[in-house]
């Protein structure tokens, strides 16, 4: 019982500010996806990372080792998901992207924090930086054929990682005032990326459930198998080990969808994806959650 309220208090808020913004717009408030996605991609998200690696406990050869191991594990997710492309006779640019690269950042983040606090919070950040690099080269290679690895350099979550991975290192601080600064700005981030997502997935329709539906569960499947043996292969610490299943097995993100939208593949398979393996992470993460806590 006490295991099964302590993954309830930890997944509850996720789940339900992500409720609000899926009744904010449902109640037809506007909510505007665009501007927001922005102001969380390009400041408040890069001062958290930032915040979050200063502020981390964890040696920074414990960093290195899990940025090598979710390098591995999303390595071999891609494999596995070839293959299931491949035999399922799927469209690669429609379907191999959103299945590799899941939420971790509006779901991933805030469930590292909540579940192994601020520790697991700097572990998590280097995962999702991890995912955004490979997102913003290999996955927008898969979706358009054409990945532009100068667009990741200019990114400026990549810039935060690196700038807060040498500020850690090296045992630096900026002044108080600007820590102070640039840490409220980063508080803003999860509940902004919370509430984005339940607006998207309210203004998302769906097709192919059935489909979606069995893609999700082999996704969900496939990124643990997958992360759990990383974890044991690099021998990882728990915190990290759990910290690196509990993201790469995030469902689908709403990046995948926009991703589609802008480069011509078939978005409404995706949108089904994103809305289905979201519904269904309230059901998975926190069964995850009760294994790895």
């Amino acid at each position: 019982m006490n295991l099964a309220v302590t993954v309830l208090n930890i997944t509850a808020p996720v789940f339900i500010l992500a409720a609000v913004g899926y009744v904010w717009v449902k109640l037809g408030f506007e909510y505007r996806v665009e501007f927001v996605t922005r102001l969380a991609m390009t400041l408040s998200v890069p001062c958290l990372i930032f915040v979050a690696l200063i502020e981390t406990d964890v040696e920074p050869d414990a960093l290195a080792a899990l940025s090598l191991a979710s390098f591995v594990a999303y390595g071999l997710v891609t494999v596995a998901f070839a293959v299931v492309v491949a035999v399922w006779k799927l469209d690669r640019a429609t379907y191999l992207a959103p299945l590799i690269f899941g939420n971790t950042g509006n779901l991933g983040l805030p469930l590292a924090l909540f579940a192994f606090g601020e520790i697991g919070l700097g572990y998590a950040v280097i995962v999702f930086a991890i995912m955004g690099i490979l997102s913003f080269t290999f996955g927008v290679w898969l979706v358009s054929g054409g990945g532009s690895p100068a667009k990741v350099i200019k990114e400026p979550l990549v810039a935060a990682t690196l700038l807060g991975a040498l500020f850690l290192w090296q045992g630096w601080r900026p002044p108080e005032f600007i820590f102070n600064s640039l840490d409220l700005i980063g508080q803003m981030a999860i509940p902004i990326m919370l509430i984005t997502l339940g607006v998207a997935i309210a203004r998302l329709e769906i097709r192919a459930v059935g489909q979606a539906v069995i893609l999700s569960i082999i996704k969900v499947i496939v990124c643990v198998a997958c992360a759990w043996g990383v974890s044991v292969w690099f021998e990882l610490d728990p915190i990290a080990a759990a910290v690196l299943i509990v993201q790469v097995a995030t469902p689908v993100a709403v990046t995948s969808y926009l991703l589609a939208e802008k480069y011509g593949a078939d978005a409404q398979p995706v949108a089904g994806l994103v809305v289905v393996s979201t519904l269904l992470s309230v059901v998975t993460l926190p069964l995850i959650l009760s294994f790895v806590i």
